[in-house]
């Protein structure tokens, strides 16, 4: 095709409507859009710093007992809410604590410890511990001699605010025993290291960068994708603590909105400036280009940003709030990049104009837009190499997708302990620590929580009943609370925290136990801890799973059908979607709890994955994997819809758009990636799964079952009842325009080049 006629037919398609008159005001008038957004991140700047909040960890499972029995200890037990920092001491291998050199050291620790220094100093200043324990007691010395710990309480409840005060506590411990040869370490629910941020950001951004420059060849079109995932990255961190100071968010939230902010906020430009480009060489002005790529390429990120947001709402089924709020947090950086992709970027490109093609990378030749150069790409070759065997194709990669699907069936849901951490924390080393002086079980203690209710003796009887049970190593006797109304009865199991021995344990506790207890009156028991309140989750989220699948599903199948005018196409995405779940939910489950290639992941202890990942997981990845199916589908179907017949518009869509839908699927998943090497464990499950995930969908699902699906289901792949055709409003990913070319565009195939 000439140049003048790529020229003519670009102004023929020139898009009309309400989104296309936005782009075009944004395109021509950039300036205003500029200075729009700094005043609206001036105001938001401003938000935070006077009604912006600081994240907290709460967790509440309303209805559950584990609910119940964490209302009655906060009601009954009031002065033991505060944080607990477990100090565990240590002589060398072979050696005891006892020795006169060693005890007195260990001792000149806690007695300073009990010092106005680290004493409470007002409810405003930091935290202050109330009291230290003795650990060379019966209860808190091991048998041999070797290990020791004693109980720091603080006066309150330790959140991110509070960091200085136990690491003050911390480093005062190690000064004063590290002459005598003691080592000490820290767990508790006062020790929990802050989540780092920064160094996976920087890694992402720099795979990012390089992808972008092979895709783009110049470093001005490369950095604009960049520029404006951090933008809106940054906007999105200043929403998220202003709904902070509103709500309680948790602290994993920042990591989820990083990880998503950044690899969409990549993704979606990268499409935007793509469709600029291409335009510009196709003859368009940098006006007409931006705004045209604006309502097209833009009109698809924003189908695939409510894809996203249609996928966290459903979260609320659930009906927990920290769940829901994880789920919301991390749909703010697709948001704000929707909103910013779709005005600034518009405005920017159409500044730039044909500047985006300027310094080009050194050794990388400049990229063709052209259709015909486009044919030319491996990307296109592999597109007529799918339609050409789609049955061979189809055939055997929905068997492979099947079989990794499977190992899905393999998870064990739960909670992992802090002997599954990396090594480098201190949590870990005192876990392990106190597993070998304590036994394995020690780490994780049950509390039975008994409401008395005018029987005295229920408690006793909890007690009673726990002796001798199977898997139990020790029972304390009940205390009660000073009215008399309230008992804890706390039994250490035999096995650790994560083992399935502990959870089957919390079971027979609530099935045999408790109801033995209150056979015979009025007391009501609550089983507690960790492992009940994960199994509380899981059978929550088991009983509600099929209104958040049918939620999540049923809405994307309606949007997708408003968007495409087809069933065909609905239902092909929301199951292959399902599909490429359920590839990275078998992965992380070999990776994470069966061991098979763990140590990439800078783990070295299986353990089962966190209850509440796989639902967060799948609404966000439901959300994101539609992305790749909107842009993707929304280029075949603009093909179709001017005149080529499906075999025909998927090859050229595939030439068109399939090259980019890469890049953005391995930036994606490299920005996911880097997430595995922070120290947290759920944020490494989170990164393995989602990196997983988006590369099986994009690269085999989408770029190769979805065409051969289609080219098998021909024309049929356009299918929608004429009845729903009418009923569903007039919504298309397609643009209008004021002429449509009617005649097919006949495919130009040179001989094949490389890519």
């Amino acid at each position: 095709m000439s140049e003048q006629h790529e020229r003519l037919a670009a102004h023929e398609r020139l898009s009309t409507g309400a989104l296309a008159s936005w782009m075009r005001a944004c395109a021509s008038h950039p300036w205003r859009v500029v200075v729009a957004w700094l005043g609206i991140i001036a105001a938001l700047i401003v938000l935070v710093a006077t009604v912006g909040g600081s994240l907290k960890d709460q967790f509440e499972i309303p209805g559950s007992d584990t609910q119940r029995a964490t209302d009655l200890i906060e009601a009954e037990f009031a002065a033991e809410q505060g944080g607990v920092l477990n100090l565990v001491f240590a002589a060398p291998e072979g050696e005891r604590l006892d020795t006169p050199e060693r005890k007195e050291a260990i001792e000149a620790a806690i007695a300073k410890l009990k010092t106005t220094e680290f004493k409470t100093i007002g409810p405003d200043e930091r935290a202050g511990l109330e009291s230290v324990g003795n650990p060379f007691s019966e209860n808190t010395f091991s048998d041999d001699g070797r290990i020791a710990y004693a109980e720091a309480q603080f006066d309150r409840v330790i959140y991110d605010k509070d960091r200085e005060a136990v690491l003050a506590v911390q480093d005062s411990v190690r000064e004063a025993v590290a002459a005598a040869g003691v080592t000490v370490e820290f767990n508790g629910d006062a020790e929990f290291p802050p989540i780092e941020q920064g160094t996976q950001e920087l890694l992402g951004l720099l795979a990012a960068l390089i992808v972008l420059l092979v895709v783009f060849r110049t470093l001005v079109a490369t950095a604009i994708p960049l520029a404006l995932a951090i933008v809106a990255l940054m906007t999105a961190f200043l929403l998220l603590f202003i709904l902070a100071g509103l709500t309680e968010i948790n602290t994993i939230t920042p990591l989820l909105v990083s990880m998503i902010g950044l690899g969409v906020g990549i993704d979606y430009s990268l499409f935007i400036v793509t469709r600029f480009r291409q335009l510009l060489h196709e003859g368009l002005p940098p006006r007409d280009a931006a705004a045209e790529a604006g309502a097209s390429a833009g009109r698809a990120t924003i189908f695939a940003g409510m894809t996203v947001a249609i996928s966290v709402t459903g979260l609320a089924f659930f009906g927990m709030d920290f769940i829901t709020k994880l789920g919301i947090g991390s749909a703010l950086g697709v948001l704000t990049t929707v909103l910013i992709a779709n005005s600034l970027l518009i405005a920017v490109l159409a500044k730039l104009g044909h500047k985006v093609d300027r310094l080009k990378v050194p050794f990388l030749r400049r990229v063709d837009d052209s259709d015909e150069a486009r044919e030319r790409t491996l990307i296109a070759r592999w597109g007529r190499f799918v339609t050409g065997h789609a049955k061979a194709v189809f055939a055997v990669v929905l068997v492979v997708l099947l079989a990794l699907a499977g190992t899905s069936a393999l998870v064990r849901l739960g909670a992992s302990d802090q002997g599954t951490q990396p090594k480098e924390q201190t949590a870990r080393r005192a876990y392990d620590l106190l597993a070998e002086g304590f036994g394995a079980g020690f780490n994780g203690p049950i509390p039975i929580v008994v409401d008395v209710n005018g029987d005295e003796g229920a408690a006793q009887r909890v007690y009673d009943g726990v002796q001798g049970l199977p898997g139990v190593a020790s029972v304390a006797e009940p205390q009660f609370n000073d009215s008399k109304t309230v008992a804890l009865v706390f039994v250490t199991p035999d096995s650790a925290p994560q083992d399935e021995a502990t959870g089957d344990l919390v079971h027979r506790l609530r099935s045999d136990v408790a109801p033995a207890a209150t056979e015979d009156g009025d007391a009501v028991v609550y089983v507690s801890g960790l492992n009940a309140a994960f199994i509380d989750i899981a059978d929550r989220i088991m009983e509600r799973l099929p209104l958040f699948l049918l939620y999540i599903v049923g809405v994307t199948f309606i949007v997708l059908a408003m968007a495409f005018r087809s069933i065909v196409i609905s239902l092909t995405a929301a199951v292959a979607t399902i599909l490429a779940a359920f590839v990275g939910f078998g992965v992380l489950t070999l990776v994470i709890q069966e061991g098979y290639g763990m140590g990439l992941t800078g783990l070295d202890k299986t353990g089962p994955i966190e209850t509440f990942v796989p639902p967060i997981a799948f609404a966000i990845l439901f959300g994101l994997s539609m992305d790749y199916m909107v842009f993707l589908m929304s280029r075949i179907r603009e093909e179709h819809v001017h005149g080529l017949k499906t075999k025909e518009a998927i090859e050229h869509g595939i030439a068109a758009i399939g090259r980019v839908i890469v890049a953005a699927a391995i930036i994606m998943a490299t920005v996911f990636s880097a997430f595995i090497l922070t120290s947290d464990r759920i944020s490494k499950e989170f990164g393995l799964l989602l990196a997983v995930a988006i590369l099986t969908d994009a690269l085999v699902v989408k770029m190769t079952l979805v065409p051969a699906f289609f080219k098998l289901m021909g024309e049929k792949t356009w299918y929608i009842p004429g009845w729903l055709d009418k009923l569903l409003p007039n919504i298309t990913i397609e643009p209008p325009h004021d002429s449509e070319v009617t005649t097919p565009v006949p495919v130009v195939r040179p001989e094949p080049s490389e890519a």
